[in-house]
């Protein structure tokens, strides 16, 4: 059965990224890096918008350590303001209506797709029930001054059902969800 998974890396206070830090706060270890490469859901179709599109294929032509796995897997870019051909290998472009191609992606097509960055993506795509799972890996550390690229802000009220957790390099903690979204607090 297809699936969506949001997978997002964050610091301990939510922030996506922060002005001056290293990729992965410096803080990527031998399990992570190696969890990456052999999770199961490592072969699934990478999912993003144009921002995290423009980053990440930059980031591989430039030859970031780390992409260049990314390169030979499957990658669909849901966009208005790109067009194609787009330059990094194995990437396909849906211009329309996001959430109905993911929808369509996963009921007809039965595609596996896992996200990559892309808030505002990741957070319609909740808001229309299509995400199956929520995977959290939290960094040690606090980006208050310097962070940037709140992950929640704006999402909507969400039970989250703990599926599983885990520790990298006796640091970074795992924790993954079956997400519900609510339509306010519980009770209210």
């Amino acid at each position: 059965m297809a699936e969506l998974l949001v997978d997002f890396i964050t610091s301990l206070d939510g922030y996506g990224a922060a002005e001056g830090w290293p990729g992965l706060w410096g803080l990527g270890g031998p399990e992570y890096l190696g969890w990456l490469e052999d999770q199961p859901e490592a072969g699934y179709t990478l999912l993003m918008g144009a921002n995290t599109y423009r980053a990440m294929s930059g980031l591989a032509a430039e030859g970031e350590p780390g992409t260049e796995s990314l390169a030979e897997l499957p990658k669909i870019v849901c966009s208005s303001s790109l067009t194609e051909p787009l330059v990094w290998p194995n990437t396909r472009l849906i211009s329309g209506d996001a959430v109905e191609a993911v929808r369509n992606l996963k009921d007809s097509e039965g595609v596996s797709l896992r996200t990559l960055g892309s808030l505002a993506l990741c957070r319609s795509l909740l808001n229309a029930g299509l995400v199956d799972r929520f995977r959290v890996v939290v960094f040690p550390v606090v980006n208050g001054r310097t962070g940037y690229d709140r992950i929640y802000d704006g999402y909507p009220e969400v039970r989250l059902d703990l599926l599983r957790t885990g520790t990298f390099d006796g640091r970074l903690q795992l924790l993954e969800y079956a997400p519900t979204v609510l339509d306010g607090p519980p009770g209210a």
